[in-house]
């Protein structure tokens, strides 16, 4: 008897301990399996949330304007308005840390539960060492002290803004800081998951010369190159990106030797040399992080312009160019992210940074009435875990994306069917200019053929004095095969038709063709076409008309 009693006793002071200690720190007992996590499926790598595929319908607020609480309290519902389930928020060094060990999370907690309260996911932009390049949101006692926190200098030995990655002083302050930060967000975010993701700088690279020329940089430029990288590039010589190992092949291909004696003497080099010292110091950095929370983090990247001129990977960015070198450097870094506001490069930046199984997040882009098509063409063609506009909330944007706003929804409608066939070969989109060609998509057993078909946007002959007819805007479509001869399709500004791909009679025609939408996962049939809206059974005409869902079957005759 009296050893139950103590055994009761025990049990309720250890309650009692619980209790009191979660009034004044949070207690997360989540598993590494709860928290957002990447997962892969087929080819394709997921955004886990709460357990299930997330598609992050995202937009990234202004550079400062996460750091008033008061300031994005009437912006918030705005942004809920406007059909996002995702906000990219900045928060600096600076902010949380004003004085050296001394951390104050304040405005982070306020951000943090209004996102909250809005059914509002988080993606945290950590300002730090870099910012666009530069070092301007480090904290005042790390710009002042520049003995112990060098910079970057340029040729001549000209110092520049911009903290230096070869020092040990700067990486190990910032990683401190960033541990710090991550502590706190599992503390007090760790079973709701408001915060998904974690950006880890901002845009890095070298400004004003191709690489560091600091004493220390030139030192370890002097030197050989570390046998960790060489070590990767010899495991991974048959698949390693295109520029890597062309210049790595025109060297020789060596497996020892300087930075000039392995890859040659050029601009290239430089930028792999500083691709391989940011990817080591970042790795760092979000290895700290990692080691007291472990969510997805990535990197982000402003580019340069395809098709104009050979690009140089100077400077270190994460360039698709340099992925190899990225990969090797910084394996904590789970995804690098490109910075498309290029609407010409948009394609061909998607299919760069979805090399070698590198996921595709885009954490900022241009706004306008082409985001909308091309947020449809990312989760459509290459499994995008995340698409997001920079600058959302400001004056002429907020409240005013109508085309983003509705495409949106739409996503997040087809959501549940999105995630259950990425990376398995039976969804893809296209996205045309009006000028562009028809393009083919093999989906199932049949080919569609896409042409841009702008019917919405013409006009009836021109009078003298009259107006010229607005240029129509990019058009798109997704397309899920979900049978045999069974899709799904989303979209508009298009005309699809159909032809067998398999043995059998040799024409194809529209069965049964439903308009309607998905509710909690399930779709719901609006109405049913036919004759003049299907092209009297021959193509999908409608999907010119509105940015709508359609389920259709196909048969085949001869």
């Amino acid at each position: 008897m009296k050893l139950r009693v103590l055994f009761c006793c025990i049990l309720m002071c250890s309650f009692a301990f619980a209790a009191n200690q979660g009034k004044n720190t949070p207690v997360s007992t989540t598993s590494a399996s709860d928290i957002p996590h990447l997962r892969k499926q087929g080819t394709a790598t997921q955004l886990i949330v709460d357990g299930k595929p997330f598609l992050a319908l995202a937009g990234e607020l202004l550079n400062n304007s996460a750091t008033g609480v008061e300031h994005m309290k009437p912006i918030w519902p705005k942004l809920v308005a406007s059909k996002f389930n995702t906000v990219l928020a900045g928060v600096s060094w600076a902010q949380i840390e004003p004085q050296e060990g001394k951390f104050d999370f304040s405005v982070l907690d306020g951000v943090i539960r209004d996102a909250h309260s809005h059914n509002l996911h988080l993606v945290l932009l950590w300002f730090a060492s870099w910012k666009n390049s530069l070092s301007s949101y480090a904290p005042d006692w790390v710009k002042r002290d520049f003995e112990r926190f060098p910079r970057a200098q340029t040729a001549g030995g000209k110092s520049i803004e911009l903290l230096s990655p070869f020092s040990d002083a700067n990486r190990d302050a910032d990683a401190h800081a960033f541990a710090a930060l991550m502590r706190h967000v599992k503390a007090v975010d760790g079973q709701q998951h408001t915060v998904i993701m974690i950006q880890v700088e901002n845009e890095v690279g070298m400004h004003g010369d191709s690489r560091d020329r600091s004493p220390a940089a030139n030192q370890a430029f002097a030197g050989p190159v570390p046998k960790e990288l060489m070590d990767y590039l010899q495991q991974h010589k048959d698949t390693l990106v295109p520029d890597v190992r062309q210049v790595w092949e025109a060297a020789g291909f060596k497996t020892s030797g300087t930075w000039e004696e392995v890859f040659g003497k050029s601009a290239v080099t430089d930028g792999f040399f500083m691709a391989w010292h940011l990817s080591r110091y970042i790795g760092r950095v979000a290895g700290a992080g990692k080691a007291e929370y472990p969510i997805p983090m990535y990197v982000n990247a402003a580019l340069y312009g395809v098709g104009r001129g050979s690009p140089t990977p100077s400077g270190g960015r994460p360039w698709d160019l340099v992925m190899d070198i990225w990969k090797a450097g910084g394996p904590q870094i789970d995804i690098l992210s490109p910075d498309i506001y290029s609407e010409r490069d948009f394609v061909a930046f998607c299919a760069k940074y979805t090399q070698s199984g590198n996921p595709l997040f885009i954490p900022e882009t241009g706004g306008g009435p082409s985001s909308a098509v091309r947020a449809l063409y990312a989760f459509g063609r290459h499994d995008a875990i995340g698409f997001s506009p920079f600058g959302i909330d400001r004056p002429d944007r907020l409240g005013n994306t109508p085309d983003l706003a509705g495409i949106y929804d739409l996503l997040s409608r087809m959501a549940p069917l999105i995630s259950q066939h990425q990376g398995n070969g039976t969804m893809s989109a296209v996205l045309l200019n009006p000028k562009d060609p028809p393009q083919k998509v093999q989906l199932g057993n049949y080919t569609l053929e896409v042409a841009f078909w702008p019917i919405r946007y013409t006009m009836p002959l021109l009078m003298p004095g009259e107006p010229p007819q607005p240029t129509p805007p990019p058009a798109a479509a997704i397309f899920i095969a979900t049978g045999p001869d069974e899709y799904f399709a989303a979209g508009s500004g298009v005309k699809v038709t159909f032809s067998p791909n398999t043995p059998g009679p040799p024409l194809a025609g529209l069965g049964t063709v439903e308009a309607g939408t998905f509710v909690n996962g399930r779709w719901v049939p609006d109405i049913r076409l036919a004759g003049d809206d299907t092209g009297q059974g021959q193509d999908l005409f409608e999907l010119q008309r509105n940015m709508g869902i359609q389920r259709f079957t196909l048969y085949r005759y001869r």
